[in-house]
């Protein structure tokens, strides 16, 4: 019956936090943030209800701010969300290190730089690495289907005689002076609201609570070396020239064990030998001579899955753009798939034998060769361009 009694004399979170119901996120951080300012542990030492309320705002703020959780709470209320939090209090069951855990990022800004390593939890004695960029080249086949590549780079890797603690062994590392094995120092500084102290990560151990007495002679006490790994990076299907794709932890090695940095791969399209591309069609210039052009024929052609053959029927024009379906490249992320254009043009000899020139003046001068006076094709070739990618 207790618990029931404390579920029911919970506040609504939208009256906690001062919202509409249809606040959006930022309006929630606003409004959030205000109130943590004002009921901050730091700034109300002692204060059991400054607590209670800060505590009691961030459980609001961590419901709405979650969207299935903000929908049970918009169904059920108090009861939709229960059997996450305890029953008990007005803060549900968090505590203070949960929220500044959870919350960090905005508390970052309000009050100088984070709560560093607040509480336990796993703590990295050294800073992240760096990302690391690199270029892949990729040809358009393999754009069309995707790739695995396997790609060496040289870039910062974990120390092999330390294995990345930067410590000559395991013996050689004590309590942090500093913060006395805690991970975080409590600093004063002044704001728009006042003086105010907050918990930040110690700068001599970088929150490890750890330091190094002795360094590794192979890495200088850093935790990496410069060497060679190679990476085995999946492209999906549908890149393109430019598009950068992250691997994470890929990247430099962290200092003293701290997580490596980032690998960003830029593709880079490599020219092919038969097609543009165009968005997720190709384009292939075709070149037939008049008389196939005249007659009708079937021209095996290549295509990025292979060769096909392509029936010109008699009459086609030079200019005539055939569609090939599901030829072309796949969208990223998507089911569509673009299409192989391919654009007629005629091939026109650049020297002719004399019976090659005795067969022209002959065909020059039939009717049937004769254009009518402004005869031309229905659509110029860029019209069939425009009306194709429209």
């Amino acid at each position: 019956m207790e618990r029931n009694s404390n579920k029911m004399s919970k506040r609504d979170f939208y009256e906690v936090l001062g919202v509409p119901k249809n606040a959006d996120d930022d309006t929630l951080k606003k409004a959030y943030r205000k109130l943590a300012m004002q009921f901050h542990p730091d700034r109300n030492p002692g204060d059991k209800a400054a607590e209670d309320k800060f505590k009691e705002a961030a459980e609001a703020y961590e419901i709405l701010t979650d969207k299935d959780k903000r929908a049970r709470y918009d169904r059920m209320g108090h009861a939709g969300v229960d059997g996450n939090y305890g029953g008990g209090g007005s803060a549900g069951g968090f505590n203070a290190e949960d929220i500044f855990s959870h919350f960090g990022d905005i508390f970052g800004d309000a009050f100088g730089g984070g709560g560093g390593q607040r509480g336990g939890g796993q703590r990295q004695s050294g800073q992240r690495g760096s990302d690391l960029r690199i270029k892949v080249k990729m040809t358009l086949e393999e754009i069309q289907k995707g790739a695995n590549k396997k790609i060496k780079v040289r870039k910062q890797v974990a120390c092999n005689t330390c294995a990345g603690s930067g410590a000559k062994d395991r013996n050689s590392t004590g309590t942090c002076g500093t913060c006395r094995g805690s991970g975080y120092v409590r600093q004063e500084r002044q704001t728009f609201l006042g003086r105010v102290q907050t918990t930040v990560g110690c700068p001599t151990c970088n929150g490890s609570g750890q330091q190094i007495t002795a360094t590794c002679a192979s890495c200088k006490g850093d935790g990496f070396q410069m060497g060679d790994d190679t990476i085995e990076i999946q492209i999906p299907a549908g890149v393109g020239e430019g598009i950068e794709l992250t691997v994470s932890g890929k990247g430099n090695a962290g200092k003293r064990g701290a997580p490596a940095g980032n690998l960003r791969v830029y593709i880079e399209e490599e020219k092919h030998q038969y097609f543009e591309r165009e968005g997720n069609n190709v384009v292939f210039e075709l070149y037939v001579n008049f008389a196939d052009l005249a007659l009708g024929t079937a021209i095996e052609i290549p295509t990025l899955d292979g060769k096909v053959r392509l029936k010109i029927p008699p009459g086609t024009e030079a200019g005539k753009i055939f569609r090939l379906p599901n030829k072309g490249i796949p969208a990223l992320q998507s089911y569509e798939v673009g299409d192989q254009l391919v654009h007629v043009n005629v091939f026109t000899p650049k020297s002719l034998n004399d019976e090659d020139r005795r067969i022209m003046e002959k065909l020059k001068g039939m009717a049937s060769f004769d254009p009518a006076p402004n005869q031309k094709s229905e659509k110029g070739f860029f019209d069939k361009m425009r009306d194709i990618f429209s």
